[in-house]
């Protein structure tokens, strides 16, 4: 990774930031770290001019949501915000994703899924962009799915790539999975809706199977939590989805922010 990324974390306790600076500055990035508190972190972005922001929800004098509002309501450098929340709170969530610069973590989170989170979010290639940006997203998930170790040679790898491919151009497919994604890759394949949600089921199992969870794990800082038993086809779609959604989110703010202060 090059240290030409900045990365600034709103926190210089001993046992979280300090910590993740380290295992930034290891990583091959470049860190700084200031108090967790606002005012002090809309200064040191005013100062640093960062690529990236690791904060928590909550601080004192001005929250996140408040603080990303600031920022992206300036005429200078917008980073990307990745917020780090103690709990799920519906209201928070909403905020936070409905930024186009910002990603929601649960707490706790270790440092190697803060870097996860940050290396699939930069494109490591210029392949992975076209020359206007966009994604050449169809190869992406198909090799997302290789990767996951889901064979070609079944109905549900199809079905699974044209169904991320939807919700990844339509998020209102995600809300709907029933009465809308599956019919929308039934009309694709002229099959019915009943047997796109068993195949990408046996999909899903299959990659259970074969013992790929760990490549989930290294590709999307995702933890699997074994008691849990196999996500959802929704829950699966959607994190291959989001996760997507957050890295070429990040490539256009990094490509189009200015470098005027805030």
């Amino acid at each position: 990774m090059s240290s030409n990324v900045k990365i600034l974390i709103g926190d210089e306790s001993n046992d979280f930031g300090k910590v993740l600076s380290g295992a930034l500055n290891d990583a091959g990035y470049s860190s700084v770290i200031c108090p967790s508190d606002g005012s002090s972190l809309i200064e040191r972005i005013r100062i640093e001019f960062p690529d990236i922001v690791i904060c928590d929800a909550l601080m004192a004098n001005i929250n996140a949501v408040e603080i990303i509002r600031l920022v992206n309501g300036s005429d200078g450098r917008k980073p990307f915000f990745i917020v780090l929340s103690p709990y799920r709170n519906t209201y928070i969530e909403k905020e936070i994703l409905g930024f186009s610069n910002a990603y929601l973590l649960l707490r706790p989170v270790d440092n190697e899924t803060i870097i996860s989170v940050i290396e699939h979010a930069i494109p490591s290639s210029a392949s992975e962009l076209n020359a206007n940006g966009g994604a050449h997203m169809e190869m992406i998930v198909t090799d997302i799915i290789h990767q996951i170790g889901i064979p070609a040679h079944i109905k549900g790898y199809h079905y699974l790539r044209e169904a991320i491919l939807l919700a990844i151009n339509d998020q209102d497919m995600l809300e709907s999975v029933t009465k809308m994604l599956y019919p929308a890759v039934a009309g694709r394949f002229d099959t019915s809706p009943s047997r796109v949600e068993r195949a990408i089921r046996h999909a899903i199992e299959t990659a259970w199977d074969r013992g790929d969870v760990d490549t989930l794990n290294n590709m999307f800082g995702y933890t699997i939590n074994g008691g849990k038993g196999k996500p959802t086809n929704s829950e699966f779609i959607a994190l291959i989805t989001d996760n997507l959604r957050l890295k070429f989110k990040l490539s256009s703010v990094r490509s189009c922010k200015s470098s005027a202060p805030v």
